[in-house]
């Protein structure tokens, strides 16, 4: 019994990355009824991207495991925030008038780019990149099991960074002007509701959600490679269509499953 407990945590665990990077996909379709297939690859950016956060503070001398995991994950977000919303404004908002059939191949062909960009230009690219363990390693005695702290650490991170998202949408005005927007966007501006600022906030919040996956992936196996978001992103595909494109709720649940 106790190793089948063992399993369903571990599914527990991968299942909350999983609908983190679905819930990114349910928000962009959400807001402009667009598929972005670059979504996978942007995760694996923002999780270069702590990589490279905790490698410069290693060479500044600040080796202090909070210091880097908090540089980590701040550095990861903002650049894939920025990334996300830089490929809503110079992408995806001019193809919005497009066939849907343009904006799906141009965000695939945008994946490949930085996939094989981080490949050749990142430092020895190619190979697998070891991650640094950065939370505590050690194990607790739940109920007859035996658990790491890093991954109790991780699942309740990625439990409350989607309450957070969940919040926001139904809590806040922006969440509401995130609502309006997916609901008729043609209405939202007319009732004054700034319709690109709603989508360059939106796929920001998806892209940092997804930095975050990307993160919490690298800490979890303690490595990350060039191909990590191609995964993760066919799978969090798959549950934000398990749970209905467009569905927060259904692409949380559709990640567990």
């Amino acid at each position: 019994m106790s190793e089948v407990s063992q399993y369903i945590f571990n599914g527990l665990m991968l299942g909350v990355i999983y609908a983190m990077v679905a819930v990114g996909f349910t928000l962009f379709f959400g807001v402009l009824d667009v598929i972005k297939f670059s979504h996978g690859d942007t995760l694996m950016v923002g999780a270069f991207a702590g990589l490279t956060a905790s490698i410069l503070m290693m060479k500044i001398g600040l080796d202090s495991p909070v210091l880097q995991l908090l540089a980590v994950v701040v550095f990861a977000v903002a650049v894939t925030g920025l990334l996300g919303a830089g490929i809503a404004k110079f992408l995806i908002l001019p193809l919005r008038h497009a066939p849907p059939l343009n904006t799906l191949l141009a965000t695939l062909m945008l994946g490949t780019v930085m996939r094989e960009a981080v490949r050749l230009f990142y430092p020895d690219g190619s190979n697998p990149k070891p991650f640094p363990a950065l939370l505590p390693t050690s194990m607790v005695e739940l109920g007859g099991l035996s658990l790491r702290i890093d991954n109790l650490i991780l699942l309740a991170s990625g439990l409350l960074a989607i309450a957070g998202v969940h919040l926001l949408i139904t809590r806040t005005k922006l969440g509401l002007a995130i609502r309006a927007v997916a609901q008729d966007g043609e209405t939202a501006r007319l009732m004054g509701i700034n319709f690109e600022a709603v989508v360059l906030i939106t796929f920001a919040l998806g892209s940092g959600l997804a930095a975050l996956a990307g993160v919490m992936n690298g800490l979890y196996y303690y490595e990350v490679n060039f191909n990590v978001g191609l995964l993760l992103g066919v799978i969090g595909f798959a549950a934000a269509i398990l749970g209905g494109l467009g569905n927060i709720y259904g692409a949380i649940i559709g990640g567990f499953l």
